[in-house]
């Protein structure tokens, strides 16, 4: 090997914080706690207090590679555990609150987190899960006071220390699966992983994050560690605007337009309740640009109404197991003389492969499928950030990758010739009905550009002639429409009358995952006798 002479300098989360405080020490970093209250700091306040709790932690006995959880929202106080525990070597578990607690204190137990970090308003949910817990020794409250037993945050900023630099590819976080089939799994991040995920991500095919911009990450903080936008956002400089647990429509737009913000991301849920309030109200957002909905696919429908109040919206596709952004869409410069249909159309495709990530769509040999919108095979992915495997879970791991090293998403995709994917389905939600396969995805999106349906989740139901058929369970946008008004709806949007579902079933809310996800194994579990082929 030829050596070069670049400097071996490792890559460590700690130096975007430093930058930010270096040369953007007054730009704000504006959260809404959860009593409501708007605090206000900057990124020398944050990277000041931020070297405070690594000694308050050290204090507590916390060093290199020990977990340290959190419980908690969006807003500064977990910012600054963001890069204070990954700062001092230790690794950072961001816990999901709205998981069941059973698999809260499964998680919390299986990572053998040490020290606790959790939201004020949630402690009678960390009192419930106080007793399950084999290795937590020190619960702290993310506030200033704290009841008998437990230590408050703010008690425990300590002395200021220099951060450890640790290797690049030592841990910096950790998050688990959500467990929809099956008992949570752990991934472990490195600094390297994350260090170049922030910067792919955030190019301008991305996010296109910049110290101009004013950053408001609806996804939370908890999830895949928020599409790692607390990380981008410091990395370029950008203000900060954390909104709390408060996110229904109106909270949110008052946090758009009195701080400015432009560029926001989320799941779909929260997009298609900011769409129905601005049309209600009438009211335009001031400043919003820029929207990066993930999670699942946006409807068509979705993205045509927001775009039409003048915010660019842009799809993401990424996993628990991707540290998370892996594909993006954007529109390439020799398509931008497609018809605006044309362009919607596009724009509808979950996008494609951000640099560094290698993707496949392929058959069950391994082999990619053609590229020709039509054909479906899994989704399968190699990267610096992607995950070889499952925390202290050999049997999970083994199975996660292909003989040749791809890990599997388990998602169904196409993908065309210029390299766009488009997420049909998960492997285990696809619909075989006759031999034939439908895409759940496709029928949902369909369904949901009907100007009567708010929601419409579709899931496969056992028949005794065709294996399967579909079933739709759709929630209303007041009065209820007619079953062969959708059916017609969705046949004038190219489906075969085979694809339609089999039945509706009209209901008040769907079922969610903590993600935001529709629960499809419970609305299985809810109807499997509907057709009589259970």
């Amino acid at each position: 090997m030829f050596p070069s002479t670049m400097m071996d300098e490792e890559l460590n989360l700690w130096d975007f914080l430093e930058r930010a405080a270096e040369l953007f020490p007054r730009k704000e970093v504006v959260s809404r706690l959860p009593t409501g209250e708007v605090h206000r700091t900057d990124y020398a306040g944050i990277h000041r207090r931020a070297r405070r709790l690594m000694g308050g932690l050290k204090a507590l006995g916390v060093g290199v590679g020990d977990r340290v959880a959190t419980l908690a929202f969006n807003g500064f106080r977990h910012l600054e555990a963001y890069f204070a525990v990954p700062g001092m070597g230790a690794v950072l578990h961001t816990a999901n609150p709205r998981l069941a607690p059973k698999e809260i204190a499964y998680i919390l137990n299986h990572a053998e987190d040490k020290v606790l970090l959790f939201d004020p308003h949630l402690l009678s949910l960390v009192e419930a899960l106080r007793p399950e817990l084999k290795t937590v020794a020190h619960f702290v409250v993310l506030d200033g006071e704290a009841p008998e037993g437990y230590l408050a945050y703010e008690a425990l900023l300590g002395e200021e220390v220099d951060p450890v630099r640790v290797p690049e590819r030592a841990a910096c976080g950790m998050a688990y699966t959500t467990g929809t089939t099956g008992l949570p799994k752990g991934v472990v991040y490195s600094h390297r992983a994350l260090v170049l995920h922030s910067l792919s991500a955030s190019l301008a095919d991305g996010t296109a994050l910049s110290e101009r911009d004013v950053v408001l990450p609806v996804v939370p903080m908890f999830h895949v560690n928020a599409w790692c936008l607390p990380y981008a956002a410091t990395l370029v400089g950008a203000k900060q605007v954390l909104p709390g647990p408060r996110l229904d429509p109106a909270s949110l737009v008052e946090l758009f337009d009195g701080e400015g913000v432009t560029f926001t991301a989320g799941v779909p849920t929260v997009w298609l309740a900011l769409a129905d309030h601005l049309e209600a109200t009438g009211h335009r957002l001031k400043t919003l640009k820029r929207l990066v909905v993930g999670g699942s696919a946006a409807p068509k429908s979705l993205i045509a109404r927001l775009e039409r109040m003048g915010i660019e919206v842009r799809q993401g596709y990424g996993l628990t197991e991707t540290s998370p952004v892996v594909v993006q869409n954007f529109t390439k410069s020799h398509l931008e003389g497609l018809s605006e249909e044309e362009k919607l159309s596009l724009k509808a495709k979950t996008g494609l492969p951000i640099p560094l990530v290698r993707l496949r769509v392929a058959d069950e040999a391994g082999k990619p499928v053609p590229k020709d919108g039509k054909t479906l095979g899994e989704v399968q992915l190699r990267g610096p950030w992607i995950t070889r495997g499952y925390y202290g879970n050999e049997a999970a791991s083994q199975q996660a990758l292909t003989p040749d090293g791809w890990f599997r998403t388990g998602d169904v995709a196409v993908w065309d010739e210029e390299g766009y994917l488009e997420i049909k389905d998960r492997l285990k939600d696809l619909i075989k009905s006759g031999g034939e396969w439908i895409s759940s995805v496709d029928l949902e999106n369909a369904l949901m550009g009907h100007p009567g349906v708010k929601e419409a989740a579709v899931v496969a139901i056992p028949h005794p002639r065709w294996q399967e058929r579909p079933l739709a369970v759709v929630v209303p946008r007041g009065e209820r429409p007619k079953e062969e008004e959708l059916r017609e709806h969705l046949l004038r949007a190219g489906f075969a009358r085979w694809q339609l579902p089999e039945a509706f079933v009209f209901v008040e809310e769907i079922p969610r995952t903590s993600a935001g996800k529709f629960l499809k194994r419970a609305l299985r579990e809810r109807y499997k006798d509907l057709f009589g082929g259970g």
